[in-house]
């Protein structure tokens, strides 16, 4: 790929797991709105449950999340009745609509909560949100914090998918970023995990990180493969100092450019693929038989706050500090600080500390970038059929993109929009093209490579 070509589509942009995206929510909306858009969801709703745990016993300093590092388990101890106590109410505002089709626990590091914890969470969870027959429970995992008690526990309350985030393998490359983890270490989680009947596994790989070559990104790839997971997640490291100020700790000066990025990615993209794997979207691979790429195959691929997903679920209820949820009404989410966001609970059952509401062509154009992130292409009668005679703005738009495209980024027969194979690396700078709010100069992105 020219240098020309990523001067004019590696732009900061949105990564688009929302639409809106987040840096346009608001305080406009609060608890009563909230509760008013779950009180009238139709009775046979799926609903997909996120929990939060912002705490890490170590600060990693490439880490986007909201998160913070503790050295005693006594704020996670105070954290998780909270956790309860809003699962209750959303629980008692839903009155018996919906049923969950999936939980899954995300951080920081949600395998530092002990096992009675975690088992209480999890029967909690079973008890209020009638779980679907095919319930999925999936949880993030740092490897540092397994023990032979937590494998059990894990096990006990019903976990099927862990996710265990690699980054990168070379001791250089986590002294820069101060994650230590070893390969060993990482396969006894896996192994762990999978003698106790789990039966899917994702690792997460990082590049554009400091020190990272072609070389060592693709070295990380192979032993990561090793452990043959059942997904790999492809990510490339988003530094955004303004937001996240530990990543300020990161040497900018060893961080690979757009160039060098693309490379990284193109490299271990290859060697992935070359395995068996099919990619999937911007940055996920999977084996054939992996429900992922069964969705992406039939053009079902969803993409929500953690990802890509098979998550058919139209409401995504977030539980805990910072979380999001999404809601056919709109985005809710909770106050950030741990501390706030239990004042909040205990005083009125809910935290909500912003969000939006949807509009029709918020719903609309969301839907077109939602397409474009998981298929690379839209069909405009599919486009047609969901909404109406209000398209054709956006059928222009597409029409005027390809009419003025001469890098062959995209085509459009009049039928379909779709990226091409060329334009595939930059998804996020097409898809940007459909986004109405990001002219307003709200939020800084990361780059698109």
């Amino acid at each position: 790929m020219s240098d020309t070509l990523l001067s004019r589509y590696a732009r900061p942009v949105p990564r688009y797991t929302s639409y809106p995206t987040a840096p346009h929510f608001h305080t406009g909306i609060a608890d009563a709105d909230y509760a008013g858009w779950l009180g009238t969801l139709p009775a046979a709703t799926d609903l997909s449950l996120y929990v939060h745990v912002p705490f890490c016993d170590r600060l990693c300093w490439f880490c986007g999340c909201h998160t913070k590092q503790v050295l005693r388990y006594d704020p996670i101890a105070a954290y998780l009745p909270a956790v309860h106590l809003e699962m209750e109410q959303v629980a008692r505002l839903l009155d018996g609509r919906g049923g969950a089709t999936g939980l899954h626990l995300g951080g920081g590091s949600p395998s530092m909560l002990r096992p009675d914890d975690l088992m209480a969470l999890a029967r909690r969870v079973r008890q209020l949100f009638s779980p679907r027959p095919d319930f999925e429970f999936s949880i993030e995992i740092d490897p540092n914090d397994m023990t032979e008690d937590r494998y059990d526990a894990f096990a006990a309350a019903g976990v099927t998918r862990i996710s265990v985030g690699v980054q990168d393998f070379d001791p250089v490359v986590q002294q820069a970023i101060n994650r230590p983890q070893s390969f060993e270490q990482t396969r006894a989680v896996v192994e762990g995990m999978r003698r106790r009947g789990v039966g899917s596994v994702n690792l997460d790989v990082l590049y554009g990180l400091p020190h990272q070559t072609i070389a060592s990104v693709e070295a990380t790839v192979e032993q990561a493969l090793a452990l043959a997971p059942d997904r790999l997640a492809l990510f490339g490291y988003a530094h955004v100092p303004w937001i996240k100020t530990h990543q300020r700790l990161i040497d900018e000066t060893r961080l690979p450019d757009a160039a060098e990025r693309l490379a990284q990615s193109a490299a271990a993209a290859a060697r992935i693929s070359a395995a068996g794997y099919v990619a999937i979207g911007l940055d996920h691979f999977a084996r054939p038989t992996d429900r992922l790429a069964v969705a992406a195959g039939a053009g079902r691929l969803r993409r929500n706050f953690q990802g890509y997903t098979t998550d058919q679920a139209p409401a995504l209820i977030g539980l805990g500090a910072s979380s999001i949820g999404s809601l056919p009404q709109g985005y809710v989410q909770n106050i950030t600080a741990t501390g706030e966001y239990i004042r909040a609970i205990k005083a009125r059952g809910l935290a909500i500390a912003r969000g939006i509401a949807l509009s029709g062509e918020d719903r609309m154009r969301g839907w077109v970038i939602e397409r474009l992130m998981c298929d690379f292409a839209v069909s405009i009668d599919e486009l047609r059929r969901r909404f109406g005679n209000a398209v054709s703005p956006v059928v222009n738009e597409m029409a005027c993109a390809a009419q003025y495209d001469a890098d062959g980024i995209v085509d459009f027969d009049g039928q379909t929009f779709a990226i091409t194979e060329a334009g595939r690396p930059y998804v996020r700078s097409v898809a940007a093209a459909f986004d109405t709010y990001l002219q307003s100069g709200v939020g800084r992105h990361s780059v698109a490579v």
